[in-house]
């Protein structure tokens, strides 16, 4: 079990109000759950949508919490217990996840994908091509998550923060050298991917959706962009300049910008020469391809997975020679062949 002295994990220009025996408190766990918390454990009280975290405070020291991250300091307190106060709980949760788990995103190629559509075809392709290029590699989607060869099943697009954190961890102790990643409205709005490095940034499209919980388009675009306006200077942001907020998501990042577009002019430029049933030709940077999609929209996704690859330093006929041969995530436009050997397109 893995122990790390609080004190050690603790962000140093974060405003924290400390009350309790701090230099003796040794951490083993982190949760945001109270029946998961265990002898040793911190207990992040967050204050969420429906449940605030600060009524299972007491829950969690019956079941063994030495630290407390809250917002609002309880009345009464245990004497054997650590106290953070801050303002700021998710991020110095995000700070505290990432060094009890020793900074496991640094240790490998984080990328990121955001966007209403495609998150799941974008990342699924890039774990399948860079999985067939012959790296350890992995996947955290909305269809599974997966280290190496192993499938663990997926309940959300994003995990929660800690399970996140943990995952990259066992991800890095698995050697995996790329982890690709679906990066929700939802989880950057609840800072649940705070702490972590992102070496991409990765931006597909926006339209209507996730009104019921952000209210307004124009917060589920500020939600969007602030992934990218979080990268560090070392990072590459790719966008799609035919989205009316391509540019928009990457226009106050530190990040290197790259484009992608089937329309207007762009670093990774695609024009479609024949889509059918059968799937796409596709003219991409002015290489020709034949691949086993079909729809403008894969078009699209096709695209920014060359993009990603050229950009990792995938030669591009390596590039294009293995993504042919692939057929992304499964239930996204599934073609099947009927009785009569017709096929069909299953949206």
């Amino acid at each position: 079990m893995m122990t790390k002295k609080l004190f050690d994990i603790l962000p140093l220009e974060t405003n924290i109000t400390l009350v309790g025996p701090v230099e003796l408190c040794e951490i083993n766990s982190i949760a945001i759950d109270s029946k998961s918390v265990s002898s040793g454990g911190l207990f992040a009280a967050l204050i969420g949508t429906k449940i605030d975290g600060h009524q299972f405070i007491e829950e969690a020291i019956k079941n063994g919490a030495s630290a407390i991250l809250c917002s609002t300091l309880p009345d009464v307190k245990d004497e054997k217990v650590v106290y953070l106060r801050t303002d700021s709980v998710r991020e110095v949760l995000g700070h505290v996840l990432n060094q009890f788990f020793n900074r496991p995103s640094e240790s490998l190629s984080l990328i990121g994908v955001t966007g209403t559509n495609g998150k799941t075809t974008v990342s699924t392709l890039l774990y399948q091509l860079f999985s067939k290029l012959g790296y350890q590699c992995g996947l955290i989607s909305t269809v599974e998550i997966r280290i190496g060869e192993d499938t663990i099943p997926s309940t959300h697009t994003t995990p929660d923060i800690v399970s996140l954190h943990a995952l990259i961890s066992k991800m890095r102790d698995a050697k995996c050298r790329y982890v690709f990643m679906e990066v929700s409205s939802h989880a950057i709005d609840q800072k649940r991917i705070q702490g972590l490095h992102y070496e991409m940034g990765l931006f597909t499209n926006i339209s209507h959706d996730h009104l019921d919980y952000h209210q307004t388009m124009l917060e589920y675009i500020r939600a969007k962009k602030s992934f990218f306006d979080h990268l560090s200077n070392d990072a590459i942001a790719i966008t799609n300049i035919d989205d009316q907020n391509g540019e928009v998501m990457v226009q106050n990042t530190k990040a290197s910008i790259a484009t992608y577009g089937l329309k207007n002019f762009a670093d990774y430029k695609s024009k479609i020469i024949e889509d059918s049933i059968e799937g796409l030709h596709l003219n991409i940077n002015q290489k020709e391809a034949f691949f086993r999609m079909v729809g403008t929209f894969n078009a699209y996704n096709i695209t920014l997975v060359y993009a990603v690859a050229d950009k990792l330093g995938v030669k591009p006929d390596e590039i294009l020679t293995n993504l042919s041969t692939l057929k992304g995530a499964e239930g996204r436009f599934t073609q099947i062949i009927g009785k009569t050997s017709r096929k069909y397109g299953i949206v």
